[in-house]
């Protein structure tokens, strides 16, 4: 007869997308350098550090852009911890970064444009989504390992994070990027039992932080994990 679970062999790690970040110019920054969050972004960093404060967390790391770091800083501070660094949690590569695009900006009637919008179940404007997947659940997997029997903060950035929950969500990968749930400052965490994920919850610590044209669209109710079986 098999040995009885043990507290031990569960982990929980907290995929958290960054805070609001200062781009009073509205581009598409991407992996570019030298944006940071803006105050707005702090105070949602320092309310997750709050909420995260009684947690049993051994392990933060984030991506290595500063917008993720500032987010992160708080969080490592409040454990004690040293803030770790992770490639494989940074943005999806696009294309278009550097760039203002979006809807009625016009983008989409310029040709220059077009070659990159042929394919939006690739997608071809940027990194495929199943390099991302990769990647994330690489990350995803090397913060389990450091914070095994415990909680880990990884903090990254929006396309990654709902890329890497459809996944394990076993939802199709392209979508539509108005429905990602995935707000500001949010937090996805990711229950393993093993080297298992066992079930994928969803929150919102920062929300009354958060513009309300910037939230989700669709918003189950907070709190409820989405269970797998065991």
């Amino acid at each position: 007869m098999s040995e009885p679970k043990r507290d031990d062999d569960i982990t929980v790690v907290h995929l958290m997308r960054h805070g609001e970040v200062d781009n009073p110019d509205g581009v598409l920054y991407g992996r570019l350098g030298g944006y940071h969050l803006s105050e707005l972004g702090r105070q949602m960093a320092d309310r997750v550090a709050e909420h995260l404060a009684p947690r049993d967390i051994t392990y933060v790391v984030a991506s290595p852009l500063e917008r993720a770091q500032e987010t992160a800083t708080p969080i490592a501070k409040a454990h004690g911890l040293d803030l770790a660094s992770d490639e494989r949690l940074i943005e999806a590569d696009n294309v278009f970064q550097g760039k203002t695009f979006g809807v009625g900006d016009g983008a989409l009637k310029r040709p220059e444009n077009w070659k990159h919008l042929v394919n939006p179940f690739r997608p071809s404007w940027g990194e495929p989504y199943v390099e991302q997947v990769v990647r994330m659940m690489g990350a995803l997997d090397a913060a389990k390992d450091a914070a095994r029997g415990h909680e880990a903060v990884c903090v990254s950035h929006q396309l990654p994070i709902w890329i890497v929950r459809s996944f394990v969500e076993k939802r199709r990968l392209w979508h539509d990027p108005r429905r990602r749930q995935c707000t500001l400052a949010s937090l996805t965490t990711f229950t393993y039992r093993g080297d298992k994920i066992v079930s994928v919850g969803y929150s919102e610590p920062a929300i009354d932080l958060v513009p309300a044209h910037l939230r989700a669209g669709a918003k189950p109710a907070k709190g409820k994990d989405k269970a797998f079986g065991a």
